[in-house]
């Protein structure tokens, strides 16, 4: 039984239902369609922490589905479950397939940063201090970027950039 049917709570059935109905009267292939389901269901186990069920739905999906925007989002959640495993450098592996389809993808410019950042303050910890400075120098480059497509977002990262004054090394954002 696919994941899309055996949702529990209400606003899941509601979604599935609603998806359901949009990808019967969109003009899509089989293929589409079937894209979309998989990443659907992948969504659904991903939410629930189902993560070797989510990538494998995901997987399928990339295999079925051929618009680049589409396929930049399957690729950006592969991405956040490899780094919600603590798989970093896949995980950038995945947010950089997803922005070489989908340059606009903040969300994706934002977690390549906050890695970044993460491994910075390890190597500061570890007294590694030239390496945790490049690290967060990435790490800002990224960020000014997330921001220029998201002003309004990453209020933490924007703080940062201006406490560390690697606001000022470029033009703002």
């Amino acid at each position: 039984m696919p994941r899309s049917q055996k949702n529990d709570n209400f606003i899941d059935k509601t979604f599935t239902v609603m998806a359901d109905i949009v990808l019967k009267i969109l003009p899509t292939s089989k293929a589409e369609k079937e894209a979309f389901s998989y990443y659907r269901d992948g969504m659904s186990a991903q939410s629930e922490g189902e993560y070797a069920e989510a990538l494998e739905n995901y997987y399928e999906a990339l295999k079925l589905e051929e618009d680049p925007y589409d396929r930049s989002y399957i690729l950006y959640n592969i991405g956040l479950i490899y780094a919600s495993n603590g798989e970093y450098i896949k995980a950038l592996e995945y947010y950089h397939q997803a922005l070489d389809l989908n340059s606009q993808l903040p969300q994706a410019l934002n977690n390549i940063a906050v890695i970044y950042h993460y491994q910075g303050l390890k190597a500061i910890e570890a007294k590694k201090l030239d390496l945790g400075n490049s690290m967060f120098d990435k790490a800002a480059e990224y960020w000014k970027q997330a921001i220029r497509l998201a002003p309004n977002n990453y209020i933490e990262a924007q703080n940062w950039l201006k406490t560390t004054g690697r606001l000022l090394e470029t033009n703002n954002f």
